[in-house]
């Protein structure tokens, strides 16, 4: 039996790209959580407005891979000390943020959280947002695979 995981980490493009290279990750999609706006489109995200994040919602195989493994992936794909940032892009769409499933989902990113913070790898706070999740709005079909579709590796080079 499957389990979903939903995470945002700036530019959905790339984040989805890293999940799907994950054995034990059966699906990916690009999407949008935690804002006022039912059924959001890309154009209305980008205005800032909505207060969705870009997320990844992750469909995997718990047997194959452990929920603190996406923790990992999550956190080695974005810089989580950056508010409402990731690279170029920047507004409250791009922000670090955890939307956990259940109460355990919940309890492992905050203790991951705060074993990030003590080791010592980043120099500022890590600003990531632990939330309930939300509805997920699927993005627009052009945003699935997106670098995939368009033989990339990564956003930003």
């Amino acid at each position: 039996m499957t389990q979903k995981a939903t995470f945002g980490a700036g530019c959905f493009w790339g984040v989805e790209a890293a999940f799907r290279r994950v054995n034990g990750v059966v699906g990916a999609a690009v999407g949008y959580m935690g804002g006022t706006l039912d059924k959001p489109t890309y154009e209305d995200v980008c205005t800032d407005r909505t207060g969705h994040a870009e997320v990844v919602q992750v469909e995997y195989d718990p047997a194959k891979v452990s929920y603190d493994e996406l923790l990992k992936v999550f956190w080695d794909n974005h810089n989580p000390t950056t508010l409402n940032r990731q690279g170029p892009d920047f507004g409250s769409q791009y922000r670090s943020a955890v939307f956990f499933h259940s109460a355990d989902q919940q309890i492992a990113a905050e203790n991951s959280k705060e074993k990030l913070q003590a080791s010592g790898r980043f120099n500022r706070p890590i600003v990531t947002e632990i939330t309930p999740a939300a509805t997920f709005h699927r993005a627009e079909e052009y945003h699935q695979q997106y670098l995939e579709k368009r033989g990339m590796a990564q956003c930003h080079i």
